[in-house]
């Protein structure tokens, strides 16, 4: 069974992406950063052969023009936890990453490579500059309630999640910074 990434992805509507990065630089500038970030992981990720690349939309019916040439699976109701264990549960069998659409850093080798970890581990994290995580890669081995618990949005979010895989062997990658914040923004175009 080839690897699966998931990338998690907010249907694409003025005023209803990147809300805090909108608040500094306005709703449509934080619309044009999310579609660019958008479109350039999808291609970025689906042309790669490593691995098999999904869209993981919400809201799950919402109707809107996505990137050709991946395939799409509604996330479904519930908070980010939630959802992306969702998403992990569709490949029980087979190893599993998720990863978001403002990472503008990420390459597909931090995808590969996490799949490559998961050899000797079974949880593979990409920590970001601000206590989340913008990947993580999970083995058929993982926790029955790997995303219980946790301040998502919160400098305590990598933490957290890593409580829950108390005892388990978990890898690490590269720390990158997500873009939430005009500052993030700044920090990641220098």
């Amino acid at each position: 069974m080839k690897d699966t990434v998931y990338v998690f992805a907010r249907v694409p509507r003025l005023g209803a992406v990147k809300r805090r990065l909108a608040r500094e630089i306005g709703d449509r500038a934080a619309l044009r950063f999310y579609l660019a970030t958008l479109y350039r992981t999808v291609r970025l990720l689906a042309g790669d052969r490593r691995f098999h690349t999904v869209l993981a939309v919400t809201p799950d019916r919402a109707p809107a023009r996505w990137p050709r040439g991946v395939a799409l699976e509604p996330q479904g109701r519930g908070d980010l936890g939630q959802r992306m264990h969702r998403v992990a549960r569709r490949r029980r069998r087979g190893r599993v990453a998720v990863v978001g659409t403002d990472i503008p850093a990420l390459t597909a080798d931090d995808v590969a490579r996490a799949f490559r970890l998961l050899g000797r581990a079974q949880a593979c994290f990409g920590p970001a500059s601000d206590g989340g995580y913008w990947l993580v890669a999970l083995s058929p081995r993982r926790p029955s309630a790997p995303f219980a618990a946790v301040r998502w949005s919160s400098e305590w979010a990598l933490a957290d999640t890593l409580a829950n895989f108390s005892g388990r062997k978990v890898a690490m990658l590269r720390e990158l910074h997500d873009v939430d914040t005009a500052a993030d923004l700044r920090a990641t175009t220098k």
